[in-house]
């Protein structure tokens, strides 16, 4: 059957069905370090500033490590298109061999953590406080690259809803579990940040659960667990071939966010404040970027599968052009409305409440402005990985992120003294050009692929 005619309407209804669920998912797994915030805020503002910088020391491990779960997407979207069911079961295995080889190489670095932090010039007693989390919260890597490569597996096969309410479940989990580890309710002892880790390690493992249950119930054809401790090199060997370069990739653009954290950790405790809660509402509509990007890398890759050029480029520029439309409604609302936004996150008897907000306000200002950067950046690359393109777009995101970006915020916040605000502006500098350059690369792809 030749491909279906191009349709922006049914592109795009075909592209939502498939990417509402995922960018749901997104949402909610984000909601955990949503609530994590909140309430470590509610807390006191030292607990927020620990957390904000543990999880960005976790996270940094987390989505380099994820890329291996980026690849098997792809991959099996491309597989099934081509009808090769068992190399969807191979696939999938390796990408969990993968994770679980990286998880344990970096573990212990999260579980001595404190060193780490003090060598970056944090505030000690900031720092003893997000090592404490992460004696604990490390652990989460394990069952969370696994849940990743699961994600991955499904979306690709176009079960997205599964992977919507199994992590909503993790949401209400992790919330109830807080409320009782945080604050001590319930007879519980009062833990702090400590109490937080315990209640993610908690959630991820039972979200973990749930996915493995699921996935040996209702895709019994690819046996996904049957013998998965015998290795298959050469699946292996391709996961990690074209997923090393994704997790690059993530490693340069969340080292762009980590390394930003380290410089208002420099500015004092108010400002690393408030850019967690600047960074966790960016992080709020990077999810639905990342969401589209997915559906995008899925579409794409069963278009490549079919040898579709025509059908790639329309799916392309249907994602692009949702993404930039939900860019530019975001970016509005944070100039519009950064007070109340920023207001979420602190209690209100917090004593440093009106100075954290006041900074807060500058950076979502500067963030409004990256936005559409920071969208076109994520398709891009979600497209590029359908069609197996990964090593060039990780050097391009290297020097986007860690020769441009970095530099900028520098030189913006503390050369010329803009601060916090000038830390952010170079941000968007940085995802300006590799959305550019990441863009510019996949249609020169397209363009000698048509041909």
């Amino acid at each position: 059957m030749p491909p279906a005619v191009p349709s922006f309407r049914r592109d795009a209804r075909s592209l939502l069905v498939l990417g509402l669920p995922l960018i749901g998912s997104h949402l909610a797994q984000m909601a955990i370090h949503l609530t994590d915030a909140i309430m470590l805020g509610w807390y006191s503002v030292e607990a927020l500033a620990a957390e904000v910088l543990a999880g960005t020391f976790l996270f940094i491990f987390f989505i380099m490590g994820s890329g291996f779960a980026f690849a098997v997407m792809p991959m099996v979207a491309t597989a099934v298109a081509e009808g090769d069911e068992a190399q969807v079961r191979r696939v999938t295995r390796m990408g969990v061999w993968a994770s679980l080889i990286y998880a344990a190489l970096v573990l212990p670095l999260m579980i001595g953590s404190e060193t780490l932090f003090l060598l970056l010039d944090q505030d000690p007693g900031t720092a003893a406080l997000a090592a404490d989390y992460l004696r604990i919260a490390g652990w989460v890597i394990i069952p969370a690259l696994i849940v990743m490569v699961l994600k991955s597996y499904l979306a690709a096969l176009e079960r997205t809803q599964v992977v919507l309410w199994v992590t909503v479940g993790g949401v209400v989990l992790n919330a109830g579990v807080n409320w009782v580890l945080i604050f001590g309710n319930l007879g519980a002892p009062e833990l702090g940040v400590e109490g937080a880790a315990i209640a993610s390690l908690i959630t991820t493992t039972a979200t973990l659960l749930a996915l493995c249950v699921y996935v040996a119930r209702a895709t019994p054809e690819h046996a996904i667990f049957s013998r998965v401790w015998r290795p298959d090199w050469e699946a292996l060997r391709d996961v990690v071939r074209l997923g090393w370069p994704i997790g690059i990739t993530n490693l340069a653009e969340t080292g762009l966010f980590a390394a930003s954290s380290v410089m208002m950790g420099w500015l004092g405790t108010l400002p690393l404040a408030a850019h967690g809660i600047a960074i966790q509402l960016t992080s709020i509509t990077f999810m639905v970027h990342m969401g589209l990007s997915n559906a995008a890398t899925v579409r794409a890759g069963q278009s490549y599968g079919l040898r579709d050029p025509v059908g790639l480029r329309a799916g392309a520029l249907v994602a692009a052009a949702l993404s930039a439309g939900f860019a530019v409604a975001t970016a509005a609302v944070f100039v519009i409305t950064p007070e109340p936004l920023m207001s979420i996150f602190l209690g209100p008897d917090e004593p440093d409440r009106a100075a954290v907000i006041a900074i807060g306000i500058g950076l979502l200002a500067a963030a409004a402005f990256f936005q559409i950067a920071d969208a076109g950046q994520v398709m891009a690359l979600g497209l590029l990985r359908a069609v197996r393109d990964t090593r060039v777009p990780m050097i391009l995101a290297g020097i986007s992120y860690w020769l441009i970006g970095i530099p900028c915020s520098y030189f913006l916040g503390f050369t010329l003294g803009f601060g916090g605000v000038g830390v952010w502006i170079g941000l968007a500098v940085g995802l300006v050009a590799a959305s550019c350059l990441l863009g510019l690369r996949f249609w020169r792809w397209l363009e000698r692929w048509q041909v």
